[in-house]
């Protein structure tokens, strides 16, 4: 077992930071506040701090980083000057392997094609005490979920969707590899006080509900950016009748709102998993600590009082629901999503559904679909679609073939897939007659944007449940719905599905023969982290410039972004993770994904310069050849969805000096602001209409840039004329002096 020791620390000073600080707020006090306050980084610094505006500084208790993200971050921390990391911390590499055939010829591939990156890892791991789980051993959150996430815990990820530890009741968020270096070299982490939104769960699921549903409803509820600077947390009976790995589902998928965070608070469900996965004596403690680790009675009982904003779902009546494509708040309870795709036109023919994913991928949810899957033999239907299954972990995977749910896959020609991300972030070739033409999946993943997949922008992605998507997977059809429609079998007759059935942890105990953990060397001063200097996958890290003291002038427009510009637009995910511990070699993707609002065209923009046209990456290289820099403007939730933060470093390498957006997605603008980038948002949003493809931009007012004092921003348009307007900034000290260091890591307090 893991971390017995610091369960019991945190444990031993919970009830007295927490009571103190319910005597400071002077009322009942949130699961969330409760864990909040328990982690100051300074616990005498208790105060009754503003949310949703005053910064504080936090100690959390864990770091865990998967090998996309690790690259960057550890490439960073080696600069900290640390023999160990301050706090436990893991490494998970499950985003580089790409799924195309099984695991059985995938795994050995991925080991071969990636062992540079993967020695690279597991020596840094060694050499700095982190914990290092090899390739195959299981996606980041379901490992964290089944070894690491405790109650009343708080730890950073570098993933967005870290708030998965939220099943077992820890408040676990996303963060950029900078902000994980914070942590690992015992600095103090900065976030802003979250607002909470508070969702009362009523009755209990039924039939073909699942708990995929409540986030999917919640979704198009809140929108992508309904939860930004929030963190969602669950109370109420219908919560306490979901299993942990059911709760860890609705919390993994608060990212796709924005979330901080989401949790649960801890029950009996998330007892019974804890000593299902070996951890009887972290129940014991968290029994002990009940009343602490989930909201004061009288918050439950007035929610109004002590939530900013109060959702209730009642799951007795929760139907299942579709979400997409291309975007995930894009909410269809299944009794009308036959008559939305025939309204869009949505290509109807059903041709891929893929389960598993950090979202979907745990014991039960493969038993629920496995129950669905046997029925095809069982009522003798022919499968109409190509079935791909990603387990979560090596102990998920042995349990389940254990007890017979992957011979229920594969008797339907499911193929299993290595326990990693695989197609979920991208990483996924799939084989299709055109890769351009227009088709419908449907996955158990928790993001749908264009092209995240298989790279297809014309492949309509849906999100359901691994029970609904396998569902659809036997009927081929999108329009199938099993609550009221029949499958013809091979005879001709109509039959119906049942709904599914399985049970949320094996009667028998886990198992796993391997694990895939290597726990790193007690003194690693002697282990050497090598480097190849003509590495094309790697690259030591040179700080970036300090600012010069000077306004931002007359910089070139690099490109206007028009509609949604994810962090898979800026940064792309699938065959690019080769590049993610290069920063030169990926920064030539940059924005590459981003729609010109000019042209409504891709990776397609002026040069100033000359009056060419070229790439995003290649016109900023040219002005960076040239000492220009050059500023990025795009509209809503600017960087949405996933953490990473080279969506903030290849504009900071390739001079993009600002970027003017309508608004933020929480972690990227934190990231820009780690990186010295300058992260400005329209005070009045329709002055994005006024940039022009040949603008010359200037940002005024640095030399007193302070919080809350907007800047100016000068537009000299390619005419000659002149217009001028205020860009808000949310920078607080700390983050101003990060600006003028050049990035946080340049700062030295």
């Amino acid at each position: 077992m893991f971390d017995l020791d610091l369960i019991g620390k945190v444990y031993g000073s919970l009830a007295g930071r927490i009571d103190r600080a319910r005597e400071v707020l002077g009322r009942p006090m949130t699961l969330a506040e409760k864990i909040l306050y328990a982690h100051l980084y300074d616990p005498e610094q208790i105060a009754r701090y503003r949310r949703g505006e005053d910064y504080v500084n936090f100690a959390p208790d864990r770091v865990a980083m998967q090998d996309a993200t690790a690259q960057m971050a550890l490439l960073q921390f080696m600069n900290a000057g640390r023999e160990r990391t301050a706090v436990p911390a893991s490494v998970h590499c499950d985003h580089l392997i790409q799924a195309e055939n099984g695991a059985g010829s995938d795994l050995p591939r991925a080991l071969d094609t990636n062992r540079e990156v993967y020695d690279f890892l597991r020596t840094v791991a060694d050499k700095y005490g982190i914990g290092f789980w090899r390739p195959g051993a299981g996606i980041i959150h379901q490992v964290v979920l089944e070894n690491y996430a405790f109650p009343g815990g708080m730890m950073v990820g570098t993933d967005s969707h870290t708030p998965n530890a939220g099943g077992l009741g820890m408040l676990a968020i996303g963060v950029g590899g900078a902000d994980a270096v914070d942590v690992m070299a015992g600095m103090p982490w900065e976030l802003k006080m979250p607002r909470l939104i508070g969702v009362h769960l009523k009755g209990k699921l039924g039939g073909w509900a699942a708990p995929k549903d409540v986030i999917l409803k919640l979704a198009g509820i809140l929108t992508v950016k309904g939860g930004t600077n929030a963190v969602i947390e669950y109370f109420g009976e219908g919560a306490a009748s979901l299993s942990a790995t059911g709760k860890a589902t609705i919390c993994n998928m608060g990212a796709e709102v924005g979330a901080t965070a989401s949790l649960f608070p801890y029950d009996g469900r998330m007892a019974e998993y804890l000593r299902a996965t070996g951890r009887g004596e972290a129940a014991a403690l968290a029994d002990g600590m009940a009343e602490y680790l989930r909201a004061d009675p009288e918050a439950e009982a007035a929610p109004e009082r002590c939530y900013d904003r109060v959702i209730e779902i009642d799951l007795s009546k929760l139907e299942p629901y579709i979400n997409g494509p291309f975007t995930p708040d894009a909410a269809h309870p299944i009794s009308e999503f036959a008559a939305v795709v025939r309204e869009k036109g949505y290509p109807r023919r059903m041709e891929v559904g893929l389960i598993g994913s950090c979202t979907n991928s745990s014991y039960e949810d493969l038993g629920r679909a496995a129950s669905v899957a046997r029925q095809a033999a069982e009522k003798g239907l022919e499968v109409k679609a190509q079935f791909i299954v990603n387990p979560g972990s090596e102990q998920v995977l042995c349990t389940a073939r254990r007890d017979g749910i992957i011979a229920g896959f594969e008797a339907i020609g499911a193929v299993v897939m290595t326990n990693a991300c695989g197609p979920c972030i991208g990483q996924w070739n799939r084989r299709t007659d055109d890769p351009q033409r227009a088709n419908s999946i449907v996955t158990s993943f928790n993001r749908n944007f264009a092209k995240r997949a298989d790279g297809n922008p014309n492949t309509h992605a849906f999100v359901a449940s691994p029970e609904l998507v396998t569902a659809l997977t036997l009927a081929g059809d999108l329009c199938f719905n099993p609550l009221t429609d029949t499958l013809t079998d091979r005879e001709g007759k109509a039959v119906r599905l049942d709904p599914p059935q399985a049970d949320a942890l094996p009667h028998r105990g886990m198992t796993v023969d391997d694990n895939g953990y290597v726990a790193p060397s007690a003194d690693g001063r002697s282990v050497e982290v090598t480097i190849r200097p003509d590495s094309q996958r790697l690259q030591v890290l040179k700080p970036f410039d300090p600012w010069d003291g000077n306004d931002l002038h007359k910089l070139p427009l690099l490109i206007k972004a028009a509609g949604k510009c994810t962090t898979d637009h800026i940064s792309m995910a699938g065959s690019w993770l080769r590049f993610r511990g290069h920063l030169e070699n990926i920064s030539d993707n940059l924005l590459m994904g981003a729609v010109n609002a000019f042209t409504g065209g891709t990776n397609d923009v002026l040069n100033q310069l000359d009056g060419s046209r070229g790439a995003v990456s290649a016109v900023a290289k040219d002005y960076k050849r040239h000492g220009i820099g050059s500023v990025v403007v795009a509209e809503e939730n600017y960087g949405e969805g996933s953490s990473r933060e080279h969506a903030a470093m290849e504009p900071r390498f390739l001079g993009v000096r600002a970027i003017l957006v309508k608004s933020f997605a929480r972690i990227h603008e934190t990231n820009l602001k780690k990186q010295g980038v300058l992260a400005l948002t329209f005070a009045d949003k329709a002055d994005y209409d006024r940039i022009r493809e040949d603008d010359r931009i200037s940002v005024q007012g640095l030399a007193d840039f302070a919080p809350g004092k907007p800047l100016r921003v000068v537009l000299e348009h390619g005419d000659g004329t002149e217009e001028a307007f205020e860009a808000n900034h949310t920078y607080n000290p700390l983050q101003i002096e990060w600006f003028k260091a050049g990035s946080a890591l340049n700062y030295k307090g």
